[in-house]
This record gives structure tokens, C-alpha cells and sequence, in this order.
């Protein structure tokens, strides 16, 4: 059996800015790695045969702080989020304002989004599928540890639940550093999806 633990990275600058940030990056916040080290401590006792990072830097700090600095971390171009070429820095109510109908698409019917110098949602798919083929010929019997997107995490979800790209936003949220668990025997289980328990904000009163 392979075990995949997925997790979103820390809370950014640009996700307070709500700017759209795809394959450019921006630093973690205070919050971010306070909630990776949260999530550090609640994996502490697994044993991750193998740990894989998104190469943009939010996504690695955020493996380095839940695992330590001294874990190898492998780097999978694959594990990107969407590239979301000219909005990305920008914020969303200005994407919204200047492309309203991509923008719509984007998160209502994103089988129909198109961009004219970024990535569609099948494309992500594939790169999604051509991931997973690799983590079951390299990782049987592993456990193994994935720090990547928000949309990554969710395509990653319908391809494993057979869900159309049409569907692909379905609730739950993808909260920063929230836990998706998942197990390949003869077909993909989701054991858990976008837990956030070990988030003192949302579990303290």
C-alpha cells in the first residue's frame, strides 16, 4: 500500500494581498510558519520514506519546517501550481475587473477555462496524472509526504475520487497546511481531506 500525506503551503504574502501568485512566489507569513510548525508537530511521529516539494520557495519552507531542515527534500517540477501566466502578482479584483470572463471560468467552469500564456485545468490534469504514475512505479509500500498547491491538491482529489474537471472546485476548501490523506491499494482511498485540526484558530475557542 503507498500513503500520501498532502498538504498546501503556509499562509503568504500574497494570499493576504489576495493576489494570485501560480508558478512567482512570495514569502511566508508569521501565520504560515506558526500553522507549518503546527502541522510538523501533529506528523511527527510518521515516518516518511520519501518527502517531495513543489520547487517554488513557499512550498519548500513549508516541507522544511514541518520535517526539519535536515530531511532530504526531492523537488518535482510536476507538483507546480497552475501556471496562471499574466495574473500572476496581480490581484483578483483587478484579474476580475480586466478579464471578467476568464476570470468567471476560472472558478465556475474551469473544464471551459482558457488562458492565453498559462496553463488550462487539463494540462495541470496531466501533470497531476503523470505524478501519480511515477509516485506508484517509485513508492510502493512507502509512505510519502507531497507540500504543493491549493489547485494541484484539488485536481489531485478529482482525479482520485474519478470526478470531471467540471467539478473540481467541490467543496472542501484547501485551508494553507491543511492534511489530505490518501492510500493506493487497487484503486485511490481518501483517508482524510483538508483536515485542519492542528490549526489552534479554528480548534481553540
Amino acid at each position: 500500500m503507498i500513503k500520501l500525506y498532502v498538504t498546501r503551503h503556509g499562509e503568504t504574502e500574497w494570499n493576504l494581498e489576495k493576489r494570485m501568485q501560480g508558478w512567482k512566489d512570495s514569502p511566508l507569513t508569521q501565520k504560515g510558519v506558526k500553522n507549518a510548525l503546527q502541522l510538523g508537530d501533529r506528523l511527527q511521529n510518521i515516518h516518511f520514506n520519501t518527502v517531495y516539494s513543489s520547487p517554488s520557495n513557499r512550498a519548500f519552507q513549508t516541507a522544511q519546517t514541518i520535517v526539519g531542515e535536515t530531511t532530504e527534500i526531492r523537488i518535482d517540477d510536476d507538483l507546480r501550481e497552475i501556471g496562471m501566466g499574466d495574473w500572476e502578482g496581480q490581484k483578483q479584483e483587478d484579474i476580475q475587473a480586466s478579464y471578467p470572463d476568464a476570470f468567471h471560468s476560472f472558478w465556475n467552469t474551469p473544464h471551459l477555462y482558457e488562458s492565453s500564456n498559462g496553463e488550462t485545468f487539463q494540462q495541470l490534469y496531466e501533470r497531476v496524472e503523470r505524478f501519480v504514475h511515477k509516485i506508484k512505479q517509485e513508492h510502493q509500500e512507502e509512505t510519502v509526504l507531497l507540500v504543493t498547491h491549493t489547485v494541484f491538491i484539488k485536481t489531485l482529489l478529482a482525479y482520485c475520487k474519478g470526478l470531471p474537471i467540471s467539478r473540481l472546485w467541490d467543496p472542501p476548501y484547501i485551508y494553507d497546511t491543511s492534511l489530505t490523506v490518501l492510500e493506493w491499494s487497487d484503486e485511490w482511498m481518501v483517508i482524510l481531506e483538508a483536515d485542519i485540526g492542528h490549526l489552534e484558530e479554528y480548534t481553540v475557542r
